[in-house]
């Protein structure tokens, strides 16, 4: 079975999917903008979690709303709800992330006529004594007002049951991207991208089969794989990739991305929930202790050093920082993290993206002479 050609055709056509999903399962369609969104509470309440990543289309509806140096992101999602095109939503979650997120809930609650709405204030400052108390008491809401909303009980073993499902995803992915980081011809990167993309759109039952069963042929591959030392190891950073054809680029200029730091790649998957009695405390514990986000606050140089540790931990040769143009929390916080990188010796390209892409030719070359720099 080509389970690749499977999650293509999702992130292909992720609406229609859904579609059927919702006519075949009758479960609730629940939307969200973020990975700090506790997706075992909504799988706990029997509806079924997916992200927005914006829109393929272009952005006109929003321009009424949102100013024109909000992210494409932000934009893309509002003008995906204005244009009716996911009115198969049952409902949205906004956690607190950014304050273009924070005021797209805003906008949304007032505009879109469809599916209920849910705000998810979490704790921004994840270091203090309280930040755990806090972050239960945010999630013990929120398990109540799902519950509420959807008329249903968040009971503590549909909670467990959930952990165990988000988990053993979660594992076969990071299990994917270390098999994948020995041997970076098993899998292009576009076919990764288009992995981890799906995993957050996908019923997630079939999911956790549909990953065991790429693990096993990707282990199978690798098998006839010999380490390739002419490849230029580079690591992927920045807030999210909606962009597939940026992987074809690095690897056609001799690079190999072996590992990210994306919101929509390992900053959602690399953190596990523990073992413990309280459901709600264990996923608490996930979103405290996971890699941080810019828009939350640990310490002032955490980011700098997780980036400097994987590049040590993935024998990669440099660092390639996608910003996403108009976001915020990483433009302020890539300064910080550019002057760590020249300290240590790690070469950095900074890329602002957007959607569409720059020119094909133009980020080529600039790939190609990072690459050779290298």
């Amino acid at each position: 079975m080509d389970t690749i050609a499977e999650f293509r055709k999702i992130i292909d056509q992720p609406y229609s999917y859904l579609q059927k999903l919702k006519e075949k399962s009758g479960k609730k369609m629940v939307g969200y903008v973020c990975s700090y969104t506790p997706e075992e509470i909504i799988l706990a309440a029997g509806a079924h979690p997916f992200r927005l990543f914006g829109t393929k289309q272009n952005i006109h509806l929003a321009d009424s709303h949102l100013q024109s140096y909000c992210c494409s992101v932000v934009r893309g999602i509002l003008e995906e709800g204005l244009s009716r095109r996911i009115d198969l939503l049952d409902g949205m979650i906004f956690p607190h992330s950014c304050d273009s997120i924070q005021r797209l809930s805003d906008i949304w609650r007032m505009n879109i006529p469809f599916g209920f709405h849910l705000d998810l204030v979490l704790p921004v400052k994840l270091n203090t004594l309280s930040a755990q108390d806090y972050m239960i008491d945010v999630l013990k809401k929120f398990q109540t007002d799902i519950g509420r909303t959807l008329q249903v009980e968040v009971t503590d073993n549909a909670l467990r049951k959930a952990i165990t499902t988000t988990n053993a995803i979660r594992k076969s992915i990071r299990d994917i991207y270390e098999l994948r980081s020995q041997h970076p011809r098993l899998m292009p990167g576009s076919d990764l991208y288009t992995l981890v993309r799906a995993s957050m759109i996908m019923d997630r039952e079939p999911l956790v089969d549909l990953l065991s069963e790429t693990l096993l042929e990707l282990k199978a591959k690798a098998v006839e794989e010999r380490a390739d030392a002419s490849l230029k190891r580079i690591i992927l950073a920045g807030g999210i990739c909606n962009h597939s054809d940026i992987y074809p680029m690095i690897e056609e200029a001799g690079g190999a991305v072996v590992w990210d730091d994306f919101c929509t790649g390992a900053r959602y998957f690399t953190e596990l929930v523990q073992e413990g009695a309280d459901p709600i405390a264990r996923i608490a514990g996930r979103l405290i202790n996971r890699v941080v986000c810019p828009a939350k606050h640990t310490d002032l140089d955490g980011r700098a050093k997780h980036i400097v540790r994987l590049v040590k931990e993935k024998n990669a040769r440099g660092v390639i920082f996608l910003l996403f143009k108009f976001c915020d929390p990483h433009a302020f916080d890539y300064p910080d993290i550019k002057k760590y990188m020249d300290e240590t010796g790690i070469p950095v390209l900074l890329l602002e993206i957007d959607d569409p892409l720059p020119a094909e030719g133009q980020l080529k070359t600039r790939f190609e002479a990072f690459l050779e720099m290298v």
